[in-house]
């Protein structure tokens, strides 16, 4: 990883470098653990694991540092972004029949 910004908090949404990912690192605005399920990009709760990737160890404490080799920080922005266009066209389809 190069030392861009490259994701953000998962606790407080701060801009994140790729040095700030490494297994102990936090978050310099919250505190909070960086290398955790919840700021990798294959958390999806409900999953098995809550994760995507189909191998990795379980790792129960999702807010944890942890040793998951799999870990690749989740790009949030996009994320917000599918959410918002997902939620625009359900509003669209709801406003069709009223």
């Amino acid at each position: 990883m190069d030392s861009e910004a490259s994701g953000n908090c998962w606790h407080c949404n701060q801009p994140l470098q790729a040095l700030d990912y490494r297994r102990e690192s936090t978050c310099p605005a919250c505190n909070r653990h960086t290398h955790v399920c919840k700021n990798c990009r294959f958390y999806t709760p409900g999953r098995h694991n809550d994760c995507l990737e189909p191998i990795a160890e379980q790792v129960t404490e999702k807010e944890r540092a942890n040793f998951c080799d799999y870990f690749e920080p989740a790009d949030r922005e996009a994320a917000t972004t599918t959410a918002a266009s997902a939620e625009a066209l359900l509003d669209a389809a709801e406003d069709l029949f009223k």
